[in-house]
């Protein structure tokens, strides 16, 4: 529900009921997560997708149905069928349950307190049960810096704990994702599914050395939702002026910039200088820490020379494995934007799993999944 959080936040705000359809389960080549989800007022207004246009209809329609009647949360599933050329379904072939439900921001002011907290750019979760008891079933939970809000009786505090927990480690993973709960006596007697939709702080992209390739692949990095720093040694290149994309522009030695800032498994780190006397400290650092992705620019000599000089630093084979060297995919780049193209394309395939290759070429589904979707959560 995150991705439309802005309008729901003004909905909220107003008092307008509305219907809320949220994806809660996808299978196959569906084109949008779980988590994504489509919102219609008492107005007719609609806002989000859940398929990208296969289902949109029908799912419109079932939310002015759940609206209008004010009926209980109903889940329906939709999928691909060839019997006939209108059936609803999904021409990706793929399947996707959707859970519609009403939303009174009155009975729910904890929500409209972490759409707050969404707008302010703080991480917040939202857990979601999509399956279990029918009159559980739609409540929530907001999980927001150290506190946690709830809206109906959804359980004692081990649920709460259990959840709480759960919420906040894929918070901190920057993902959203299905947490299965209870089923015993100690969490929960009865068995739920709940979906966390999270909104995390940006992921970083550190980008080293303050080129032209640099400006375009800051830009690229905006494009794609990084918090962009460029860092270079040399301040009379290392200036807002020259690279308006970026969040931050540092001047200061790279590695002892890394030293000091944050990075985590969604840290994108590019070393753009092409410099030993830069690289190599830089590096030998940056393959130590926990950064998603580690790529440096250079021609395949210079990238056969670097590895030389690490191994000499004493960077052991198994971090050498991590560094994408020479950077980017083989687009058959030239310019600095084609080469931030190259870069960026070359950081997604490796942040979803994807092979680089054309499409074309290979047979499966589209969408990859990334990591686990469902976590089992136990007390």
């Amino acid at each position: 529900m995150l991705n439309i959080a802005d309008t729901l936040r003004v909905w909220c705000r107003e008092a307008q009921p509305f219907a809320l359809a949220t994806v809660v389960q996808v299978s196959g080549s569906a084109p949008l997560p779980i988590g994504t989800a489509l919102a219609v007022d008492a107005d007719g207004n609609a806002v989000g997708s859940v398929s990208g246009g296969c289902v949109e209809g029908a799912v419109y329609q079932l939310c002015q149905q759940v609206l209008e009647a004010d009926e209980p949360p109903t889940r329906a599933r939709f999928g691909y069928s060839d019997d006939e050329a209108f059936t609803v379904g999904l021409t990706c072939g793929g399947e996707l349950d959707v859970l519609v439900q009403r939303i009174d921001s009155t009975e729910q002011p904890h929500l409209s307190a972490a759409l707050d907290e969404v707008a302010a750019g703080r991480p917040t979760a939202v857990a979601h049960i999509i399956d279990g008891p029918e009159e559980l079933l739609g409540h929530t939970l907001g999980v927001t810096g150290d506190t946690c809000t709830h809206e109906g009786p959804v359980g004692g505090e081990d649920w709460e704990d259990t959840v709480t927990a759960q919420a906040r480690a894929l918070l901190r993973a920057g993902r959203t994702g299905r947490v299965e709960v209870g089923g015993d006596a100690a969490t929960c007697p009865e068995k739920l599914s709940v979906l966390v939709h999270t909104h995390a702080a940006r992921p970083r992209m550190l980008i080293f050395g303050a080129v032209d390739f640099a400006g375009a692949l800051s830009q690229v990095g905006h494009f794609l939702g990084y918090r962009v720093t460029v860092c270079d040694a040399r301040p009379v290149f290392a200036t807002p002026a020259r690279f308006p994309h970026a969040d931050e522009v540092v001047a200061d030695w790279p590695h002892r910039y890394l030293a000091a800032t944050e990075v985590d498994a969604r840290t994108a780190v590019c070393v753009l200088t092409h410099d030993a006397k830069f690289d190599i400290p830089l590096l030998h650092l940056a393959l130590s820490m926990p950064a998603g992705y580690v790529g440096a620019m250079g021609s395949r000599r210079t990238h056969t020379h670097r590895l030389e000089l690490l191994r000499e630093a004493g960077v052991p084979e198994e971090h050498l494995i991590r560094l994408h060297s020479p950077i980017g995919l083989d687009l058959g780049a030239h310019t600095p934007e084609e080469t931030a193209v190259s870069i960026a394309a070359e950081i997604v395939a490796h942040t979803h799993h994807g092979s680089g290759t054309p499409l074309t070429w290979s047979t499966g589904p589209i969408h990859h999944q990334t990591a686990r979707s469902t976590m089992s959560a136990q007390a």
